[in-house]
């Protein structure tokens, strides 16, 4: 989900909650510690010089549960880094702590940010040797066609 889309998500809603992916959610004293532009330069196994850049969110559990975040504070917090850090209309990404920082995609239900699996990838297989995936069959979904199924005694094996 880009910067925009969280926006115009957040315009209209009073509290804000982000969904775990077993269903929980994050508890409602959260607080977003950090908005943040992030640039990552990098070379793949390839040798492609490649550039990501993404919005970051850093969610944090305090010990206090007085505070609540509420969408307008948080829309407030959004503007401020726009004009401070002059951010682009990217990708956001989540940080949220578990057993280590986990880095979460963003999706919208209607009513809660989702927190979605990252998971990471190879930019070049054509040029690092991994070989295409295989299609992979369950012998059971295979239709036998008569022109290539064997029968004892038919002297095809």
């Amino acid at each position: 989900m880009k910067l925009s889309e969280f926006k115009s998500n957040l315009t209209g809603m009073t509290t804000v909650s982000f969904q775990l992916l077993d269903g929980s959610t994050v508890p409602a004293h959260f607080h977003i510690t950090e908005v943040g532009h992030v640039q990552k330069r990098f070379i793949d196994c390839g040798g492609t010089t490649r550039l990501e850049d993404r919005i970051c969110f850093q969610l944090w559990e305090a010990e206090d549960f007085d505070h609540r975040l509420q969408a307008d504070k948080l829309m407030k917090i959004i503007e401020l880094s726009e004009r401070t850090l002059n951010l682009p209309d990217e990708e956001i990404e989540v940080e949220y702590q578990s057993a280590t920082i986990g880095k979460y995609q963003l999706a919208f239900n209607g009513i809660s940010f989702q927190l979605l699996t990252t998971q990471t990838a190879c930019l070049a297989e054509d040029k690092c040797g991994i070989p295409p995936s295989k299609l992979k069959l369950n012998l059971v979904e295979l239709s036998p066609s008569t022109k290539t199924t064997c029968t004892p005694g038919g002297g095809c094996c």
